[in-house]
C-alpha cells in the first residue's frame, strides 16, 4: 500500500495522508495487484494489457474528493491525472525540505539573475562571444530549474501530490528540452574557447557578435525540437494504472511503467533521441576541450598557458558536472535502491547544478569582478 505523499503508515491525523491501492476486479474476485508486475529495463510493465470487461478500481481511504485520479474506461484505461510520491519522508522531514530547497531555489535565481544584469549593464562583457554565451546559459538555467524546484516545493508544502495528464507531460517536455538546450550551450561554449584559443587570428572574424547571436538561436531551436516525437508519442499512449509515479517529477522511465502494453517503439525513439543529443554533445566538448589542452602544451603557449588553463578549467569543471550526473543515470545500478539512486542524481542535476555553475564561472573570474566593480561605481555616481 503506498500513499499519494510517500509516506506509508502515516495516519489521517498526522497530514491526512492518502493510501490508494489499485487491483483488478473481476467478476467479484480480486485477480492480481497491478502494483506486483515485473518493471523491463526501461522500467515498462511486462503484464499484460487488461482484457475486455476488467475494469481498475481504486479503493481510498482518508481521501479528498478528486484526490484519485480519474480514468475513463475504454478497454485501455485513461488515467486524467498522476500521484507523485516525492523523497517519501515524515512531516518534519519534508518541512525541512522545503525550506533547504526554498533557499537554495531563490539564490539560484539571484546569481543567474546577477550575471545576467552584468553582461546587459556593462559595455565590455555584453561584446565579448563568451560573456553572451554566459549570459543566455544563465537565463537557460533559470528556466530549468524553474521547471522542477516551484512544483517540488508545493509538493512538499502539500500533502498530496497530484499533478494532471496535461501538466506532467508539459513539465516533462520542459525538463527535457532545456537540459538538451544545456547540451547545445555546452558545446557552443566548448567551440569558443577552442576558436579562441587555437585559431587566435581568426577568432574575431569567426566569432563576431552576429555569429554568436546565430549561434544562440540555433542552441534554442535545437535544444526544444529534440524531444517532440518522443513526448507526443508518449502523451497518446493509454495507461492502465495505477496511476502512482515514485518520483518527486515527470520522469520518462515512471511514466512508461505507468503505460499499457504493448508499449511499441515509444521507449526505442526516446532512447535514440536521448543518446544522439548526449552522446554528441559530449564528444564535441571532449574533443574540443582535448584539443584545446593539447594546443596549450605546446611551447609557444609557455607564457598564455596559466591564464589559459584557467579559463578553460572552470568550462570543464561544468560539464564535468551535468555530463557526470548523466551518466550516473546510465550507470546506476538495477535492484530495490534503483528509484531512490535515480531520484538523488535527478535531484543534483535539476537543482544542484544550477546553482553551482555561476560560481564556478565567476569565482575566479576577474572579468566579471572587474564589470562588478564597475558596475558599482556607476550605482554611487547616480546617488
Amino acid at each position: 500500500m503506498v500513499s499519494a505523499t510517500g509516506r506509508s503508515g502515516d495516519s489521517a491525523e498526522n497530514g491526512g495522508v492518502s493510501n490508494i491501492r489499485q487491483r483488478v476486479f473481476q467478476g467479484g474476485d480480486w485477480s492480481g495487484d497491478m502494483a506486483t508486475r515485473r518493471h523491463s529495463s526501461t522500467g515498462a510493465y511486462q503484464g499484460q494489457r487488461p482484457r475486455k470487461g476488467r475494469h481498475t478500481v481504486t479503493e481510498q481511504r482518508n481521501c479528498p474528493e478528486g484526490a484519485a485520479a480519474e480514468m475513463e474506461l475504454d478497454n485501455g484505461t485513461r488515467v486524467q491525472k498522476f500521484i507523485l510520491l516525492g523523497f517519501g519522508v515524515g512531516q518534519q522531514e519534508r518541512f525541512l525540505l522545503l525550506v533547504f530547497f526554498g533557499i537554495l531555489y531563490v539564490v539560484t535565481l539571484a546569481e543567474n539573475i546577477t550575471i545576467i544584469t552584468l553582461v546587459v549593464l556593462d559595455t565590455h562583457l555584453s561584446r565579448l562571444p563568451m560573456y553572451i554565451l554566459l549570459g543566455n546559459f544563465s537565463w537557460l538555467e533559470i528556466c530549468y530549474v524553474s521547471t522542477t524546484a516551484p512544483r517540488m516545493l508545493f509538493d512538499l508544502a502539500s500533502p498530496y501530490g497530484i499533478i494532471p495528464f496535461s501538466d506532467c507531460f508539459l513539465q516533462f517536455y520542459l525538463l527535457f528540452s532545456f537540459g538538451a538546450t544545456e547540451n547545445f550551450f555546452l558545446s557552443a561554449m566548448a567551440l569558443d574557447r577552442y576558436l579562441a584559443i587555437c585559431h587566435p587570428l581568426h577568432y574575431p572574424q569567426l566569432m563576431t557578435q552576429e555569429s554568436c547571436y546565430h549561434l544562440v538561436v540555433a542552441c534554442w531551436i535545437c535544444g526544444f525540437m529534440g524531444y517532440v516525437v518522443p513526448v507526443i508519442m508518449m502523451s497518446k499512449m493509454s495507461f492502465c494504472g495505477p496511476n502512482v509515479i515514485d518520483h518527486f517529477l515527470c520522469d520518462p522511465g515512471p511514466i512508461l511503467a505507468l503505460a499499457c502494453p504493448p508499449l511499441g517503439v515509444t521507449p526505442i525513439v526516446f532512447q535514440f533521441c536521448a543518446n544522439v543529443l548526449i552522446l554528441g554533445n559530449v564528444l564535441f566538448a571532449v574533443l574540443s576541450y582535448a584539443i584545446v589542452i593539447l594546443t596549450l602544451l605546446k611551447p609557444s603557449f609557455e607564457g598564455k598557458r596559466r591564464k589559459a588553463f584557467s579559463t578553460i578549467s572552470f568550462h570543464i569543471v561544468v560539464v564535468t558536472l551535468f555530463y557526470g550526473s548523466v551518466a550516473g543515470m546510465y550507470l546506476a545500478p538495477d535492484g530495490e535502491n534503483q528509484r531512490e539512486t535515480a531520484k538523488a542524481i535527478t535531484l543534483f542535476y535539476t537543482s544542484a547544478t544550477p546553482f553551482l555553475n555561476p560560481m564556478i564561472y565567476c569565482l575566479r573570474n576577474d572579468q566579471v569582478k572587474e564589470a562588478l566593480q564597475r558596475l558599482s561605481k556607476r550605482k554611487l555616481r547616480f546617488r
